[in-house]
């Protein structure tokens, strides 16, 4: 039976992650501190056979007996209200973290793949952002915990791939959405949908010019497992290329769920990028993978449980 680590397994994309492992009938071990994740998420897997979960801090040290195939390392906080929160935990994940799953899937002989993410780019130059593009990062403004930590992380699992051979994945994130965000997350997603849905006014930092490009977490998830079993090495994008503007989300937020709230321009947050566009056409070559889930459709299906997760009763 082919085994999975996951850590971070608790998270919004880990837990959607750990289902599509075991639907492929894999053995899972989540690990997971829970300093964003949450066991509520891992409530459906309560019992499964192929399931374990261990709560447990990675940067401290990672253990596994028995053998592992896979490594997927998802460990940190992803929003930037909470790497914000939590700084130091964040570069831990991103450092020793990312070093203990290195060594743990050399240890095991097994494949790592590694959740980077868009903010890699910075403020980026280019538009959109291909796996070339270098990037444009403050390296000490208040982002820089999570760009930085996320940086270091690509070079070092590069360096063990280039010096243990290792089969090594990236995988840079771009901004995904979906059920089991948190209410509190601080991105614009939820909060939208949590302001809409509560009769508050949409908040947007900024004059809502700026722009994101939002992938529906399903379609993230089959990018991640083709590219976890593919013989890709190095970093990938994977997201959603069709660009929204923040005003234009809010809007379409409030004709999914009947909001008449209103909208209200708060600051600007510091380093907040201006525009945000994966160009997937190595997803595309390599995997044959692209979304398949509309913007309107997800949101329709991320509003849905919201209400009932959040407001019922």
């Amino acid at each position: 039976m082919t085994r999975a680590v996951l850590t971070g397994g608790a998270g919004f994309v880990g837990s959607h992650l750990c289902e599509r492992l075991l639907e492929e009938d894999w053995d899972v071990l989540c690990v997971d501190n829970l300093i964003t994740g949450s066991q509520d998420n891992l409530a459906g897997l309560a019992g499964h056979p192929r399931f374990r979960f261990e709560p447990h801090d990675v940067s401290a040290d990672l253990d596994v007996d028995g053998p592992v195939d896979h490594v997927l390392h998802f460990a940190s906080p992803a929003s930037p209200r909470d790497y914000l929160a939590h700084p130091l935990e964040t570069l831990r994940a991103g450092a020793y973290g990312a070093h203990r799953a290195l060594d743990l899937a050399k240890a095991k002989g097994a494949t790592i793949l590694l959740a980077s993410t868009s903010e890699v780019y910075g403020d980026p130059l280019e538009h959109p952002q291909n796996e070339s593009y270098w990037g444009n990062v403050n390296p000490v403004g208040p982002r820089s915990v999570y760009d930085e930590a996320k940086r270091f992380a690509e070079a070092l699992a590069m360096a063990y791939h280039r010096v243990h051979g290792m089969p090594v994945k990236l995988v840079r994130i771009f901004n995904t959405y979906g059920p089991r965000m948190r209410r509190a997350d601080g991105r614009a997603v939820p909060a939208f949908v949590d302001q809409a849905l509560g009769g508050r006014p949409l908040t947007i930092q900024g004059d809502g010019s700026q722009t994101r490009s939002l992938c529906y977490v399903d379609d993230l998830v089959e990018g991640i497992h083709l590219l976890l079993v593919s013989d890709h090495v190095g970093p990938m994008n994977l997201g959603n290329p069709e660009e929204i503007t923040i005003l234009e989300l809010a809007e379409l937020v409030q004709e999914l769920t009947g909001s008449a709230s209103g909208i209200e321009l708060v600051p600007a947050a510091e380093d907040d990028p201006k525009r945000r566009c994966p160009d997937i056409t190595l997803a595309q070559e390599v995997l044959s993978w692209k979304p398949s889930v509309s913007l309107r459709e997800g949101l329709a299906r991320t509003v849905a449980w919201a209400r009932e997760a959040w407001y019922a009763g």
